[in-house]
């Protein structure tokens, strides 16, 4: 008689693809052979692979692969990172009963902070910039100009980098595979703002398989204008890029070293418009550059094969006399366009977010929940046709919200080749009141993928957009002799092209309609009710404020994939009190349906169900509980590792506390 416990291994291995990871534990507990093969490497290879295109990870220690877990090390890592998931997707972060951060010792102190740690900071040094390499190391950028490499579970710096002078950091990126870490540092050569000079140092850290980790030079290089962010876009092939606002012309410039190994550079203006309420990233996708713009309603992509780049490259010198120019307009060989999916709003107030009976706030613990604001996340239907919807627009416009920051994420964790590569934005909303010279914050947030429209959505679109498709997926320009630009879709501010999109076509044709195909990575999620974020205000130097600004403002705030946490005020302005808490907010995960792309509600059995509108499409704020002696008044810099489930957070007094949560 055949049983499950009786099919073939490829078979039921097949039918375990579709199971969740709470189908395969009790899966595990029916028979002794189907324990067996739901603990087998091939079955905990795809809840991982599952995961990771939710784009979760897996909580590896120090510069660990997937391939260097045994089997048992995969098992707990999924296991671990599924718990993670379920539980800050629905009841929010506590204190960690175990974490790889969390040394046992014998010290009493320790032993007291169960679930968290705290460790140095350089001595008689404040901290600009700290980020987490791993759950072992982390990189510190001090406002002297020094970069650190700290263990954290041995509490000691393990190497050290002193310029003797002022620079600061700019951009870091890790790479596990070669176990090594690159970290770009700038400072300004020239005040002036419209012709400012920098000189940049770009570095590598490496840690060997025995031995300490060594910090060394890769490249020096300089700019001409306001450099608005650099990109480490592939440091296997030597590739870097920035952004330059070109003043003249009021457009990006894009600066790129094809090879840093060789002294030549390419810098071009692209002629793209540079807006006050845009937000930029650059991504390497098949040989192509790709500038990522984001406005208030629509994202944009402009490519840039190397290939075409390459034949603008100019020579550059090592003279302290050497300024780089621009070499000409060159506009997007590919360009298209994909616009926001808006929330439905509604007047109506969801039950998720009535304010408890509990008027006062909680420094600790959850929080009351409160409406927003025109009912923003009120309680409407998909289709808009519920008593008091109005229409799915922008709820947060420009102007008068603009972007404070925007943090634009790739996937930066080990994963697996099948493993698409996405990237996810969160947008720190501001408005600005005058009168009281307060500002009100809300949260946006996205994901987003290169190209914006994929080769299966071509049948949707008119030849030349679908040309333009295929441009940007094979690398292959749309030019007749001359480079051309082709868009597979544009924006307007009309309600026409909220739905429609226009087509730029030859010449002698005329200008056609496309109806745009919804993407599920270009829904928006919020956090909706305007709250204040605590920011700190950094001292600039001289040399490195040309306008002459002695002070700027930074929110403490931080994000990962999908996640974000900072520093609030507690209680609204008219209140005049200052307590801070610690506030939280996690996403709905990555699907290939916009319809799942959601929030769901989890039983006690462990299973999902489907969740309201207002839980799908608002992010659920959460206030994380602090340890007593973490001051938030005195909090410098704060960061976020979703694969250790910690947050971690430097104060003033030189201390780092790694915040462990489950």
């Amino acid at each position: 008689m055949i049983s499950l416990a009786t099919l073939p291994y490829d078979l039921l291995l097949n039918i375990a693809r579709h199971l969740e990871p709470y189908d395969i534990h009790a899966l595990q507990l029916t028979c002794k052979a189907l324990h067996g093969f739901a603990t087998t490497r091939p079955v905990y290879r795809n809840l991982a692979n599952a995961l990771l295109r939710r784009c979760r990870a897996l909580p590896l220690h120090g510069f660990q692969r997937l391939s260097d877990l045994t089997d048992q090390q995969l098992i707990d890592a999924v296991n671990q990172a599924t718990r993670l998931e379920t539980a800050w997707l629905t009841r929010g972060p506590r204190p960690s009963t175990n974490s790889p951060y969390i040394n046992s010792g014998d010290c009493p102190e320790t032993a007291a902070r169960s679930w968290y740690k705290v460790i140095s900071a350089p001595p008689n040094e404040e901290v600009d910039w700290l980020s987490p390499i791993t759950s072992s190391y982390s990189l510190c950028a001090t406002k002297s100009g020094k970069v650190v490499c700290w263990d954290v579970h041995r509490d000691e710096c393990l190497a050290e980098w002193d310029p003797k002078e002022r620079w600061e950091l700019w951009k870091c990126r890790v790479e596990f595979e070669i176990r090594t870490v690159f970290f770009t540092m700038a400072k300004v050569l020239q005040k002036s703002f419209d012709d400012r000079a920098m000189e940049f140092v770009l570095m590598k850290l490496e840690f060997p398989e025995a031995g300490e980790p060594v910090f060394s030079e890769l490249a020096t290089f300089k700019t001409i204008g306001v450099v608005m962010n650099v990109f480490l876009l592939d440091p296997s092939s030597c590739l870097l890029s920035a952004f330059v606002w070109v003043a003249s012309s009021n457009t990006i410039g894009l600066y790129a070293l094809l090879d840093w190994r060789k002294e030549e550079y390419v810098f071009i203006d692209t002629g793209i418009e540079c807006s006050m309420s845009s937000n930029w990233s650059c991504i390497l996708f098949k040989e192509q550059i790709v500038i990522h713009s984001e406005e208030s309603d629509v994202a944009h992509q402009y490519f840039y094969p190397i290939s075409v780049l390459q034949q603008h490259a100019r020579p550059s010198t090592p003279s302290s006399t050497f300024v780089p120019s621009i070499s000409q307009r060159l506009a997007p060989i590919t360009t298209m366009s994909a616009p926001f999916i808006f929330p439905p709003q509604s007047r109506s107030v969801s039950p998720e977010t009535i304010p408890d009976e509990d008027e006062e706030p909680h420094v600790n613990g959850d929080a009351a929940e409160h409406a927003a604001p025109n009912g923003v996340n009120g309680d409407a239907e998909d289709d808009g046709e519920e008593p008091g919807a109005v229409s799915d627009g922008n709820p947060f416009p420009y102007p008068p919200w603009y972007p404070e920051s925007a943090h634009f994420v790739r996937q930066w964790w080990p994963t697996l080749a099948s493993v698409p590569r996405l990237s996810c934005t969160v947008v720190l909303l501001a408005d600005h009141e005058p009168e009281t010279h307060r500002t009100r914050y809300v949260l946006a947030q996205h994901y987003f993928k290169v190209p914006l429209i994929e080769p299966d959505e071509l049948e949707q679109l008119p030849l030349q957009a679908a040309k333009a498709v295929e441009a940007a997926h094979t690398n292959h320009s749309l030019t007749n002799g001359n480079a051309t630009t082709s868009t597979a879709s544009s924006s307007s501010s009309s309600s026409d092209a909220a739905e429609w999109g226009e087509v730029t076509p030859p010449p002698d044709q005329p200008v056609r309609k496309v109806r745009r195909g919804e993407s599920s990575m270009m829904r928006l999620w919020y956090v909706s009710d305007p709250f204040e974020v605590v920011c700190v205000l950094d001292g600039v130097d001289d040399e490195l404020d040309p306008e002459g600004s002695s002070e700027r403002p930074r929110p403490l705030m931080a994000v990962d994939f999908g996640h974000a946490v900072w520093i609030e005020f507690a209680y609204p302005p008219e209140e005049d009190r200052d307590e801070k808490r610690l506030r939280f907010v996690t996403f709905p995960p990555v699907t290939a349906d916009r319809d799942e792309m959601s929030y769901e509600r989890v039983g006690p059995d462990g299973r999902g169900g489907p969740a309201s509108a207002a839980e799908s499409l608002e992010g659920i704020v959460r206030t994380l509980e602090v340890p007593d002696e973490l001051d938030l008044d005195q909090v410098e810099t704060i960061n976020i590792d979703q694969s250790q489930g910690a947050i971690i957070i430097s104060v003033r007094d030189g201390k780092i506390f790694i915040l462990c949560y489950e």
